[in-house]
């Protein structure tokens, strides 16, 4: 398929965008680092160079109440021009246009002095906002224009107003959030006074027709008291005639229980809105939230849902996204999966941002991938996330690499990732690796076996062990019991499981193996077609027996906390929402003491392990999914057989292991050896 539509010019106000792909705003932590101008400079030309038509920054404040914690990057006087002047000339050089977002987050801003239309706090936040007054309010549309001029200043081709996600301007809009009785609140037009304000004050300052002015709209809320469908058409048609060049979408707030960016949301599941506001506008309007592939992106804009799409992350997972797609090489994009655990996760952790896929997004000053100096003969054994990103990182070089693995396919533990409901993006992972690999000449070696008694043949010049882990055994009475099976013979093996299950284990894992349970139907109520009026079973009983029952799920923690607090901050909430709405019961504070036919014998303690209650839990299985253990059993006999041997990811260290540190530790050491 062609991708003439995606990859044609648009004209916003007087400016040609050289084609309809916006890299969307994203905040990488950069933005207040020491070397933040030097490494966003790295950062956003890469993605120039990359084909993006249209780059936006994270956000900027325009004043100090608006940043996002109490030493957030804001943008507030000419002093601060010398930071992102090597930004912009950057992009530019590399044959680009980049815009900066204005960002003020009002009530979700993580300090004391966080301010909103009303003193109102916000859930994902400790701090109460102090509300604005008139005066306040008419310096902080001020602070706007003001901010917008610095960033012409600095040479940007633009700005984005953050209109959207239930910052300081959705804020404004939105009844839940603004209980003013003053001309800023009650009835629509006075609530929306306040961003279109902003956008006039912002024309009068710095022009619309040679700078773009991008609003950034919520279409969707997704709170309770948001804005309806015929409010958003209002307010997008009011910042059109208030001077706006372009409107960008947003959906959901940060606050919202509805998943809007993770895995588990379908591609382009929101585009529907766009193409629903479209025809209200005499503006482009740009379609966001879930787009990861050039084939989903032409199809949006032929459709004419949208006139622009925007992508943040897939250009963190891969920044010549549009240039794979303009020389004919789609199938070579390192596709973004909406894990969130390298991006946003590590944002809410206050460190930078990166990409499980890509560990170079963010580090371009300091992990690069220059060819070798002196070629190598190279080994790796274990064609996981780990093995794989070594293999093909160190075959690009220019060493020699055979790949070997003792499955008959590649993946490692990314196969069990597939086939969890909602984690189908995995299947990307595997693709990309598979095209990288043939593409840098790897040779794969599938199916054979390694150790003591099959040593390894052939002349290398080092060894790269990627093993990966195995399941850390149950010390329990009674582990050997029938009834116990290890979250391996459950996702791999397939092993049948009964209708009651108790999960041993509330980590990542032990998550995943409930939804996949939940998504599945007992063994023991599926009885086949053919059984039917053959008399094994009356007509009665057989569709009694067949009629599907929900599994019962018990997960299992030893610690008291909150299950679910260790999952990913962006998207964990989601899964174990989606755990309970299936009916998994979840039960932290337990101590495990024996298995027998009778179940799984337990204590739970109801406060801090005080006053404990003695259980039995009467299940046909118990599944063990309480940590794994490195699989390194071949490091010391190659290091006897004399290799240079380096040992990577769960087979290092399984301590906290997860694809992003695997591939982070497969590139890192590609790009050194």
């Amino acid at each position: 398929m062609s991708f003439e539509t995606l990859l044609s010019p648009i004209k916003v106000g007087n400016m040609t965008l050289k084609n309809r792909v916006m890299m969307g705003s994203m905040h990488t932590g950069l933005e207040e680092h020491p070397e933040g101008s030097e490494r966003l400079a790295a950062f956003y030309a890469e993605r120039a160079r990359g084909g993006a038509g249209l780059i936006v920054t994270g956000g900027f404040a325009p004043n100090a109440e608006g940043r996002v914690f109490e030493d957030g990057a804001d943008l507030v006087s000419e002093e601060q021009l010398a930071f992102h002047r090597p930004i912009v000339s950057a992009v530019h050089e590399n044959g680009g246009k980049i815009a900066l977002q204005i960002l003020h987050t009002g009530r979700y801003g993580l300090m004391e002095n966080c301010v909103a239309p009303s003193p109102i706090t916000a859930p994902i936040n400790f701090y109460r906002p102090k509300e604005l007054s008139n005066s306040e309010i008419l310096q902080t549309i001020e602070d706007y224009a003001k901010c917008a001029k610095l960033a012409k200043d600095a040479g940007y081709d633009g700005v984005e107003i953050m209109g959207s996600e239930g910052y300081l301007i959705n804020q404004f809009i939105a009844k839940c959030t603004n209980h003013r009785s003053d001309e800023w609140g009650g009835k629509f037009g006075n609530r929306i006074k306040f961003p279109l304000r902003i956008v006039e004050r912002i024309c009068e300052e710095v022009g619309n027709k040679n700078f773009i002015i991008i609003f950034r709209l919520s279409c969707l809320d997704l709170v309770d008291e948001g804005s309806s469908f015929e409010e958003v058409v209002e307010l997008e048609q009011r910042v059109d005639e208030a001077g706006a060049s372009i409107i960008n979408t947003g959906i959901g707030w940060h606050e919202a229980r509805v998943p809007t960016i993770a895995m588990m949301v379908p591609r382009a599941a929101f585009a529907w809105v766009t193409g629903k506001l479209r025809p209200y506008l005499n503006i482009p309007i740009v379609t966001s939230n879930r787009i990861n592939d050039p084939l989903v992106a032409e199809n949006l804009l032929r459709e004419e849902l949208a006139d622009m799409v925007s992508m943040a992350r897939p250009f963190l997972a891969d920044e010549n996204f549009v240039k794979k797609t303009e020389e004919g090489r789609p199938e070579e994009i390192n596709t973004c999966i909406a894990c969130n655990q390298a991006c946003l996760d590590n944002i809410f952790q206050m460190k930078t941002a990166s990409c499980m896929v890509n560990p170079r997004a963010g580090r371009e000053t300091e992990l690069n991938y220059e060819p070798a100096l002196t070629p190598k003969s190279i080994a790796v054994i274990g064609a996981g996330p780990a093995g794989m990103t070594a293999a093909y990182i160190s075959a690009m070089r220019g060493h020699s690499v055979t790949l070997f693995d003792q499955r008959n396919e590649l993946g490692g533990q990314i196969n069990l990732a597939v086939k969890i409901p909602g984690k189908q993006e995995f299947f990307e992972v595997i693709r990309f690796y598979r095209v990288m690999l043939k593409k840098y000449g790897v040779e794969i070696k599938l199916g054979q076996i390694i150790n003591s008694q099959c040593p390894l043949k052939g002349e290398f010049d080092a060894v790269v062990l990627a093993t990966g882990v195995r399941p850390r055994k149950l010390e329990m009475e009674g582990s050997d019991h029938s009834k116990v099976l290890s979250y391996l013979d459950v996702l791999d093996s397939e092993r049948a499981v009964g209708s009651k299950v108790a999960i041993i284990g509330a980590g990542g894992i032990g998550i995943d193996v409930a939804q996949y349970l939940t998504s599945q139907t007992p063994f023991s109520r599926d009885v086949p077609d053919y059984l039917n009026g053959h008399g094994i079973l009356d007509t009665n009983e057989a569709l009694d027996v067949r009629k599907p029952k929900k599994r019962e799920v018990t997960i299992l923690q030893r610690s008291s906390e909150k299950i679910g607090k260790k999952l990913g901050k962006t998207t964990g909430w989601a899964h174990i929402q989606s755990l309970k709405s299936h009916g998994v019961k979840l039960l932290p504070g337990v101590v495990y003491e024996k298995i027998d036919d009778s179940g799984l014998h337990l204590q739970v303690s109801m406060n801090n392990f005080e006053n404990p209650k003695e259980t039995v839990l009467d299940v046909d299985n118990i599944i063990v999914a309480a940590g794994q253990e490195p699989r390194c059993d071949l490091e010391s006999d190659l290091r006897k057989s004399g290799y240079e041997v380096y040992v990577i990811g769960g087979a290092r260290e399984s301590m906290g292991l997860d694809a992003e540190s695997a591939i982070n530790e497969g590139a890192e050491l590609a790009a050194k050896l």
